[in-house]
């Protein structure tokens, strides 16, 4: 969506807090949603439909949150610290996509996540990308540009973490962003209202 104006629901949020965050892993990996539970069960529909209770605008309302978890990212709030959450990719197929708790040997992966959430990974979670894909119709962060600007994607994490550091922590901090940004989905503070997209296409309240 492109609306000028985004009208943040309690209804949205609620969508947005039950998303499942899985991990693209085609290089270098990004953080997406789910595209086959992406509220935690395979019927879609029916888990929109669970929140808003209007059983036919289920399609309009996942559409919508193309922008919704943009303007969730870019302004609700999380304090740094350890959290807890019941991992839903431990009871879904993960055959297209992965996660980076999940054992290479054995396919399996926690039921429950204990992880810490650090000022690094909240200084990335307003930067990230977010693109629709179109094929799996669900919001993804974009692969070529997770972080936006046009260098290596490490550059722009380096700078926005307040200084460069080496290729193989930005790589590793990276990878984190799948629990990093699960978290903050679930837990960070954001009422609704409405947000409006400024000139450089970031969502500010209206």
């Amino acid at each position: 969506m492109n609306d000028a104006v985004y009208d943040l629901t309690l209804e949205r949020i609620a969508l947005i807090r039950r998303m499942v965050v899985a991990w693209n892993g085609t290089e270098p990996g990004a953080p997406m949603i789910h595209p086959e539970a992406p509220y935690g069960s395979h019927d879609r529909d029916g888990d929109i439909a669970n929140v808003t209770g209007d059983d036919d605008g289920a399609e309009e309302e996942h559409r919508a949150l193309e922008d919704g978890i943009a303007v969730f990212s870019q302004n609700a709030k999380l304090k740094p610290g350890r959290y807890q959450y019941h991992n839903p990719l431990a009871k879904l197929d993960c055959a297209s996509i992965t996660d980076v708790f999940r054992d290479a040997a054995t396919g399996e992966t926690p039921e429950h996540i204990t992880f810490a959430v650090t000022d690094a990974h909240l200084a990335l979670i307003p930067q990230l990308n977010h693109v629709w894909d179109a094929g799996h119709g669900v919001p993804r962060i974009d692969l070529d540009r997770p972080y936006g600007g046009t260098g290596p994607y490490t550059l722009a994490m380096g700078q926005h973490i307040g200084g460069a550091t080496d290729e193989d922590s930005l790589a590793r901090l990276h990878r984190e962003m799948q629990p990093a940004f699960q978290i903050f989905l679930r837990y960070a503070d954001l009422g609704p209202g409405l947000f409006r997209r400024n000139a450089a296409s970031v969502w500010e309240p209206a």
